[in-house]
């Protein structure tokens, strides 16, 4: 992998990171109000979980594969 395909991953995380901080943003607001959407509270947990694992794969792309 090169230095500018190593450079688009680690923008491509640094926007999904801010993206699921956001959401967990959301999702506290949206828990701690009286009047809850409780799809929409889903569909943003759902949303977190997604970003979560694509940075876990993203991440991991990172990492050198190192010959045994």
């Amino acid at each position: 992998m090169d230095i500018a395909e190593q450079e688009r991953i680690k923008a491509q995380i640094e926007e999904l990171a801010v993206e699921h901080r956001d959401l967990d943003d959301a999702i506290k607001a949206l828990e701690e109000s009286p009047s809850a959407d409780h799809l929409k509270l889903r569909r943003l947990k759902k949303r977190k979980l997604y970003l979560r694992d694509a940075l876990s794969r993203l991440r991991s792309q990172l990492i050198p594969d190192l010959d045994a």
